[in-house]
């Protein structure tokens, strides 16, 4: 407890940094937050936020934390603008064009950024590549951040796989997927506030069941077992919000085979089997496809519960290597255990990096931060 306290201390010493100037409002109904420092040397950070739950409080523009989350890009004098999104939940083509939109209000009312930077958390981090890969021509450069960086179908198919590879080795612990796809029942999402109480609850009922073949299974989806329940409170909420916006099930696993696990005949044979009822045409624009043409500076920790290292650096990586792109991508990685988990010392040496390479035009070297 002790070091958390001073942890916290550090943090909020750190995070400390005052704001010249905020501009909120709202562009076509969307809200935004623009943060100016005091030392503002008329460059910009176009900032996109990860996933949130349906109904979350408070939004992003109105959360008093945010201003400190953005203390390694304000305290380099660089301006912060960040929109909330038309819609929370899966965003993604939607922030894209939300930011899109944030940052041509900005040029409207400011001027043109001496330098602009596209950064972005997880979702958020997901937005930053789409934006790279599609509006370079407005930026510097990007540096995404544990970010949804495979193709987007790819990554939420993983989450649906958890759930029906979990249902048949455990079942009636957590919601079936033939319930989270019914659209007949009224949608809730999940209380964030109920979490820890729930993820412990259905961490007793799998060590209850099978705690051997809990830690085998979590080993499966790169997870370690304390995290299993966690990921799937979140994955529940995330697959609920897609059926909504799909109108149904994206997904189709009546041809999945399924391997990896202690007994894959026994997974195969249990596993809940669900047929598409819905396209996935919400994962289509702004697609993954690794053809970048700015620096991009990519930085993960090396265990992440949500985004695992495959889906948060490789799978892009190969994608941008098949483009014959490279000279444009390097990966920091740091010993962070968990999602998004980096200090603000971590991210304010990779945005120097990043901010050095677009100047010197000599590459950022791949590897581990301090």
């Amino acid at each position: 407890m002790k070091k958390v306290l001073i942890l916290l201390f550090i943090t909020k010493a750190i995070f400390a940094q005052n704001i010249a100037k905020t501009d909120t409002g709202s562009i076509n109904g969307v809200k935004y937050r623009i943060l100016f420092p005091e030392n503002w040397k008329g460059k910009l950070v176009m900032y996109a936020h990860g996933y949130e739950f349906m109904g979350a409080k408070p939004s992003q523009s109105q959360n008093p934390e945010f201003p400190k989350r953005m203390t390694p890009f304000l305290e380099r004098g660089f301006a912060v603008a960040a929109s909330d999104y038309a819609f929370q939940g899966f965003a993604l083509a939607q922030g894209v064009d939300d930011t899109e939109a944030l940052r041509k209000y900005f040029i409207q009312n400011y001027g043109k950024p001496d330098s602009t930077f596209m950064v972005g958390h997880s979702m958020g981090g997901g937005i930053t590549l789409a934006i790279m890969e599609n509006f370079s021509q407005n930026y510097n450069a990007g540096m995404p951040l544990c970010p949804l960086s495979s193709r987007p179908y790819l990554q939420c198919r993983k989450e649906f796989d958890i759930y029906a590879t979990f249902n048949g080795l455990f079942p009636n612990i957590v919601t079936s997927l033939k319930d989270i796809f019914d659209l007949s029942k009224p949608y809730q999402a999940s209380d964030s506030r109920k979490m820890m109480a729930r993820a412990m609850e259905i961490k007793n009922a799998i060590i209850a069941k099978d705690s051997t073949l809990g830690v085998a299974f979590a080993k499966r989806f790169d997870l370690k077992f304390d995290d299993l329940p966690f990921s799937l409170f979140f994955n529940e909420n995330v697959l609920r919000d897609l059926a909504r916006k799909t109108g149904g099930n994206p997904f189709d696993n009546t041809n999945t085979v399924y391997i990896g696990f202690p007994d894959n005949l026994l997974v195969n044979k249990v596993a809940e089997r669900m047929s598409a009822t819905s396209k996935p045409d919400i994962f289509n624009k702004y697609d993954r496809t690794g053809n970048i043409d700015k620096p991009i500076l990519l930085m993960h920790t090396i265990y992440d519960q949500l985004i695992p290292v495959n889906y948060g650096v490789t799978n892009f990586e190969n994608m941008v290597q098949l483009q014959g792109k490279n000279q444009f991508f390097t990966v920091k990685h740091t010993n962070g255990q968990g999602h998004c988990v980096f200090t603000a010392n971590q991210t304010g040496k990779a945005f120097d990096e990043l901010r050095n390479w677009t100047k010197s035009g000599t590459k950022a070297t791949a590897g581990f931060i301090e």
